[in-house]
Order: C-alpha cells, then sequence, then structure tokens
C-alpha cells in the first residue's frame, strides 16, 4: 500500500523579471509502508522544493499529493497543519531544537502541542530517545550534545506522534563521517522496524545506498537511477 501518492506535481516562480522558472515539471512519486526513497540531485535542482511540496509546507502549481489517504488539495491552512502534525515527521539539515529546552523536552513538544498529557508525552519521549541511543543523554541541553546526538534528537521529534511519513532534507549535510554513519544507520532501522514510509533529500552516497529506491531529480523531472556513484551531488 503506498503511503505517499504524489502526481504530476508541478511547481514554477516567477523571477524579478517577470519570467517563469519551473523547479518541478509533471513529477510522480509512489511510497510505499516501510519504504526508504532517496532523492539525488545537484544543488539547486528542487530537492527541497520537492520535498515541502510533499509534506504539505507548500502548495503545488499542479498536479496532487495523498499522504496516508488523505489529499492535501483544497484543504485550508489549519486543516494542511493538522494533517502534517498527524502524519508527517520532519527532520531538516539543522535540528531545529530549542536551545533552552532538554532533549527529552524537545521530543515532547509535538506530542504537547497535539494534547499528549504530560506523563504521557514524557514517557514516549523517554521511550524515542532511548530508541535513537540517547537515553542517557535526554536530560541535556543541544549545547550539551555533539552534532550527531542534536540530529538523533531531531529523528526522535520527527517519529514522536508516529506518523505515516518521514522527510528529510540533508540530514547528514553537517555531520563528520563518523555521525553520519550512525544517522543513516538509524534511519534504515527506523524505516524498518518502524515501516515508516521515508523520502530522504540527500547528497551522501552512504545514505543513498542505503535505500530502497532512490531517484534523481534533473532538469524539473524525477527518474529513477540504479548508479549510486562516489558523489551524487
Amino acid at each position: 500500500m503506498s503511503i505517499l501518492v504524489a502526481s504530476d506535481l508541478t511547481k514554477t516562480f516567477v523571477g524579478g523579471d517577470g519570467g517563469v522558472l519551473t523547479v518541478l515539471d509533471g513529477v510522480s512519486l509512489n511510497v510505499a509502508r516501510g519504504e526508504m526513497v532517496a532523492v539525488v540531485g545537484a544543488s539547486g535542482a528542487g530537492k527541497s522544493t520537492l520535498l515541502h511540496l510533499l509534506g504539505a509546507l507548500d502548495r503545488p502549481t499542479r498536479g496532487s499529493v495523498t499522504i496516508d489517504g488523505d489529499a492535501i488539495d483544497g484543504l485550508d491552512e489549519m486543516a494542511l497543519a493538522t494533517l502534517r502534525n498527524r502524519k508527517v515527521g520532519f527532520v531538516f539539515q539543522f535540528h531545529h531544537l530549542l536551545r533552552e529546552f532538554s532533549a527529552l523536552e524537545n521530543v515532547m513538544i509535538p506530542l504537547r502541542i497535539a494534547g499528549r498529557d504530560e506523563e504521557s508525552a514524557r514517557t514516549r519521549a523517554a521511550e524515542l530517545l532511548q530508541r535513537v541511543g540517547l537515553g542517557a543523554r535526554a536530560s541535556h541541553r543541544p549545547a550539551e550534545l555533539s552534532g550527531g546526538e542534536q540530529q538523533r534528537t531531531a529523528v526522535a521529534r520527527a517519529l514522536a506522534l508516529d506518523p505515516a511519513i518521514v522527510l528529510a532534507d540533508e540530514p547528514s549535510g553537517n555531520l563528520d563521517h563518523m555521525n553520519s554513519e550512525r544517522l543513516h544507520d538509524l534511519f534504515a532501522e527506523v524505516s524498518r522496524d518502524l515501516e515508516i514510509a521515508m523520502v530522504i533529500a540527500t547528497h551522501n552516497r552512504s545514505l543513498a545506498a542505503r535505500a530502497d529506491r532512490v531517484m534523481m531529480l534533473e532538469d524539473g523531472k524525477l527518474t529513477e537511477t540504479t548508479a549510486v556513484g562516489e558523489s551524487v551531488a
């Protein structure tokens, strides 16, 4: 069963000179439960734009997106926000943790916003931090965590509400090799064990190699590729 169905996604922007720039041109993508898809391509190819459309952070110029059976077409901003909160987890290149809160409290935030009581939210957050290998670091604030630990905390936060799909944009872009590899292993493990669909935009060939499928975004078109070379930039 496809958790994510995107059909004929097109995104255009009007430049300062009045000209039309087409970033995505008729992109379609289906992602099944427990499937990890890597999207590769040059910087500026539109990978982030694609993730924003898939996660209902932006609207396409043309085309449709359905997340776990819910079509986003025609939804107002409040309904879109509710859909995102319930069904989509995001992991960005920069972790966006709140520096004044501990790792545990950062993971609790989406749970509390969703209406969970404090005890339930705390228990769930602790379980997730344990899963990503940070059970002993739960009380530490972001400044007291390494870059890899901060990003794994962000993964735990993305998983807090048991999303149908996780979207990650260059998640290891700021990490050293060792921390990158640990994060890559975590993504593969979470996708497999929790049966969560994932779409990950990345330049990292090691992360792309762990995916079930690798898609190349080039000239606004998305095509499947079997080769992951020395560089996917």
